[in-house]
């Protein structure tokens, strides 16, 4: 019976992707425990530890869909690991060759790799959905490059900007996300055979052939020493899941305050009766940004787990090494949970340019007030100018006129700046400042 909304029939897709479900599925982990045995018997045979035939069986025979999930649980809950189970029934499978299987190794090593080739593949999806986004942004970024609206600091209305611009904003952040998941992939797709107390003693010489052998098999990176209880690899991975996470919910946020029905500048796509309301028929609710929200503020309480698991004793850990079960599929799962719904929303994201436009002009033209300021200044020093643009938006507010109005009855102004002038600087769309040379930028490889 599921127990969380991460293995609801109800909820798990609203939080989670069947793809990354599956690499942190019980099978998926059991597969990894399984590939990790059956490399590291290659590499002890290429290294001349264990005869190569047994090796051979070993590779044939292993049968990772064949063991007994039941019997694995049941040997788990005796000794605290799942790894003693596993090797008990490939040691049967394997027959003869079954005494070569698991040698020199310990509990955490298997554990270990197999949870970065978790982490390798579940990267991967998590580069895939990046990409996607950032292929989004670039389209909102360039279609909308010249829709003005109101940008907003303190939600007041402060300078006119572009929808464009907003977006590229976005991208940055993706682009910024995708180059640390380049430079975090040597950090972190490392593997780990390092024997009981990390010095491979149980393997003579040939220790650390053995453990570069093994991690060529498996494509890994390879530890310059062991990490049973150095852990800063797999905390970066989740401390990175929480960054994206962050940006999502920031576009998230942005977008939702844009769907209220006083602003109703943007709306994520529409589909019948998505974001309805039992009781009320008139609502469309964000509900892919709630759930980006939500998934980003699972992914930081994951974060936080993995940090506290940095604090591990001595040479094996007694504790903090279980909260990273926890803590890691959990960040995984909700991260592509929330990659997901931000690929729906900004792939099918709808812009209403009337309605930014509108919303630009709510304020007759105070939202230029610097624009005047600027212009004025030139001719009467910056704080002069800034006490006459200042009292003609006063009383533009007081009045309900206005700024071009105020500040054409304002001897003070018109003797330096004519009507055309006045027009043009109380216009928004002539005050973008470098909107679309920084929207090229953002635009540009990188």
């Amino acid at each position: 019976m599921p127990s969380t909304v991460f293995d609801s029939a109800i909820f798990r897709d609203m939080f989670g992707t069947p793809a990354m479900r599956e690499i942190f599925s019980d099978e998926g982990a059991v597969a990894r425990y399984v590939a990790v045995e059956v490399a590291l018997a290659a590499a002890e045979a290429r290294t001349g530890l264990i005869p190569k035939d047994a090796a051979d069986a070993i590779r044939q025979k292993a049968d990772a869909k064949s063991l007994d999930l039941s019997k694995l649980k049941a040997e788990t809950d005796l000794v605290g690991y799942p790894i003693v189970g596993v090797v008990h029934q490939l040691a049967k499978q394997c027959g003869e060759a079954g005494r070569y299987v698991h040698w020199g190794a310990t509990t955490q090593d298997i554990m270990d790799t197999a949870t970065v080739l978790q982490v390798r593949d579940a990267l991967a999806l998590v580069d895939a959905d990046l990409a996607a986004i950032e292929t989004a942004l670039k389209g909102l970024a360039e279609k909308h490059r010249s829709t003005v609206m109101a940008g907003r600091t303190h939600l007041q209305h402060a300078l006119p900007v572009t929808f464009g611009y907003k977006a590229a904003i976005w991208l940055g952040m993706l682009q910024r996300h995708r180059q640390r998941l380049a430079e975090l992939k040597p950090r972190a797709l490392v593997g780990q055979f390092a024997g009981a107390a990390g010095t491979l003693a149980s393997l003579g010489d040939k220790g650390l052939a053995v453990h570069d052998a093994l991690m060529d098999e498996l494509g890994l990176g390879k530890a310059t020493v062991p990490w049973h209880v150095a852990r800063d690899g797999l905390a970066e991975t989740v401390s990175f899941l929480a960054l994206v996470g962050g940006s999502l919910g920031k576009i998230a946020t942005d977008v939702m305050l844009m769907m209220q029905t006083e602003v109703a500048e943007a709306f994520e796509p529409f589909l019948q009766g998505r974001g309805s309301s039992s009781t009320m028929p008139q609502k469309r609710n964000p509900i892919s940004c709630e759930l980006i929200v939500a998934s980003s503020r699972i992914v930081r309480q994951s974060a936080g787990l993995m940090l506290d698991a940095m604090l591990a004793d001595h040479e094996r850990a007694t504790g903090p090494w279980h909260l990273e079960w926890v803590a890691l599929p959990e960040a995984f799962i909700a991260s592509s949970g929330a990659l997901r719904q931000a690929r729906f929303m900004l792939e099918g994201l709808i812009v209403d340019a009337g309605r930014m436009r509108r919303n630009l002009d709510l304020t007759g033209g105070l939202i230029v007030a610097e624009a005047v300021m600027m212009a004025l200044a030139q001719h009467t020093g910056r704080q002069t100018a800034h006490d006459v643009v200042y009292g003609a938006c006063r009383a533009a507010l007081d009045k309900g006129t206005t700024l071009l109005a105020e500040l054409e009855r304002d001897g003070e102004v018109t003797k330096h700046l004519d009507k055309a002038a006045l027009t043009a600087l109380t216009d928004p769309v002539n005050y973008l400042g470098s909107t679309q040379a920084m929207i090229d930028r953002a635009m540009k490889p990188r």
